[in-house]
């Protein structure tokens, strides 16, 4: 079983702002920055819009210090405002024999406290196996944990802060089994405190069959849905395409650690259910998780396999085939997405391909990808498609909100080291909820923008105590006789109400 590198090497000189064309009256794409290999250069990591309405994000080269390879620094983590304006909080390896880690691989996440959380691929112990690590909005890093293979491996996938407080992740590699890759091991699934104790929730590979790791193998992060429990995907393993390794599953566990599979990729013929998923899932509203698939489908492409699939499936583990990519024309509509969908205020998912798109793009002309928006019946629309000079290989999208959407993208641009850019498609400025659910009493945070002079906050149209902390954060204490549903914030402009609804805890 093989993964390939989800980042790349690049160096150049230059870093500025440019605009793109208008694509149409209601929607506009811009790129904001041209990464140069020097300030960084981006993976398929996604962007984080902080409580301040920043973004947050890292690239896994690039920064001050070169001494993981020469001339090439060892990974960043920056912040970049709507505007464009991007600083470097943070060049990792800044420490003797990279201690602090290095090549951060991953998002960030902002836990309720305003501290941020990432992890590093590699860094420590030899070069071995990766790092948690926690940072202030100035960028004070501090490493919680260095990974050390027998507890798990390059972390990939953003953490998640779990109801109870906690940081749930997974490793790609590492971990007590793996079969097939003899010491390397198939990865973990961890927690850790905030104060950086950690626990091994689950060691993939553990249930072995023939060739194939059944219970899943090199897992791609979490999620927390709202009946509290995580869910995530494994690239490989599963009891389908046994003589390939397995291809892929989606498994749910517990805070407590208890691991159900509750799909296998490739349970139909030619697997036009897919296979192969490279991203984490995304909640819904409905109840549904919503995911992507690399590979598999019903529509092959550039004369190779079929190119992936954009899926839904309740918890039950009930799978059904959104769209196909490549079911277009020069394969207009993408092919092989590589990146989670975001959830948007319309009720419709924003997703990316990394190749595709009926646009000149590269020597062997396979497309340098396209953005889509699918509905929750499957109606897939291409929003933007890259062509090399504004972005190539786009990563996912997160919607901030002003209502645009903000990604990355890991190659192409002014320099070729990547790019950051914004789409507007002119869905309106709502409010972000970074934690989904809580109890009754438990202050919580509300991100958005407009805040100062707010009059009013209601929980599913239950009034709630609440304090202005800037123009773009609001606390909440979730009022007594709160229910399930929409948060709703009363500012001197209007009303904005979330793009989720907020899951009170019984």
């Amino acid at each position: 079983m093989t993964r390939p590198n989800s980042w790349k090497h690049g160096c150049a000189i230059f870093l500025f702002c440019a605009v793109a064309a208008i694509a149409s009256p209601a929607q506009t794409f811009t790129t904001l920055v041209n990464f140069n290999g020097a300030n960084g250069s981006p993976t398929s990591a996604p962007l984080l819009q902080g409580f301040d309405g920043d973004f947050y994000g890292t690239t896994p080269i690039g920064g001050a210090n070169s001494v993981c390879e020469p001339g090439v620094g060892c990974g960043t983590v920056f912040k970049i405002t709507t505007a464009g304006s991007l600083t470097t909080l943070y060049s990792f390896c800044a420490l003797m024999n990279c201690t602090d880690g290095s090549v951060p691989i991953s998002g960030l996440m902002q836990a309720k406290d305003g501290i941020f959380y990432g992890t590093t691929g590699s860094g420590a112990s030899g070069g071995c196996c990766g790092t948690v690590f926690k940072m202030t909005g100035e960028g004070t890093l501090t490493t919680l944990l260095h990974f050390g293979l027998v507890n798990g491996a390059t972390p990939e996938g953003t953490l998640v802060q779990g109801a109870d407080g906690n940081l749930y992740g997974t490793t790609v590699y590492g971990g007590f089994t793996c079969v097939t890759d003899g010491l390397l091991g198939c990865g973990t699934v961890f927690k850790i405190t905030p104060a950086g104790v950690l626990t091994t929730l689950h060691n993939f590979c553990a249930e072995y069959s023939q060739r194939s790791c059944t219970d899943g193998a090199y897992p791609n992060g979490l999620v927390q849905a709202a009946d509290g429990n995580l869910y995530g995907t494994t690239t490989a393993g599963g009891t389908n395409c046994v003589a390939l390794g397995g291809c892929g599953t989606i498994f749910k566990i517990t805070p407590a650690g208890k691991l159900t599979q509750i799909y296998n990729f490739c349970a139909k013929p030619n697997c036009i259910d897919g296979n192969v998923p490279y991203a984490v899932l995304v909640p819904a509203p409905s109840g549904y998780l919503y995911g992507t698939t690399y590979s598999g489908g019903t529509a092959s492409c550039f004369g190779g396999p079929a190119c992936g699939t954009v899926f839904k499936i309740t918890p039950a583990g009930k799978l059904t085939t959104l769209h196909s990519f490549c079911s277009e024309s020069n394969c207009a509509d993408g092919a092989f997405p590589t990146s989670a969908l975001a959830w948007a205020s319309d009720g419709n998912a924003y997703g990316s391909t990394s190749l595709g798109g009926d646009l000149p793009c590269g020597v062997e002309d396979t497309g340098c990808g396209i953005i889509f928006s699918i509905t929750p019946a499957g109606a897939l629309t291409t929003l933007h498609t890259f062509e090399g000079t504004d972005g190539d290989f786009p990563g996912p999208l997160v919607q901030g909100t002003d209502g645009s959407f903000y990604g990355v993208t890991a190659s192409g641009g002014a320099g070729g080291d990547g790019t950051i850019f914004n789409l507007s498609v002119g869905l309106a400025s709502f409010v972000s909820l970074p934690q989904g659910s809580g109890k009754v009493g438990q202050s919580e945070g509300i991100l958005g923008q407009g805040f100062t002079g707010t009059t009013g906050v209601f929980f599913n149209g239950t009034a709630a105590n609440f304090t202005v902390e800037s123009d773009t954060y609001i606390r909440a204490t979730v009022p007594t006789g709160a229910t399930t549903g929409y948060v709703t914030v009363t500012t001197p402009t209007g009303t904005l109400t979330s793009n989720v609804p907020f899951h009170v805890i019984p």
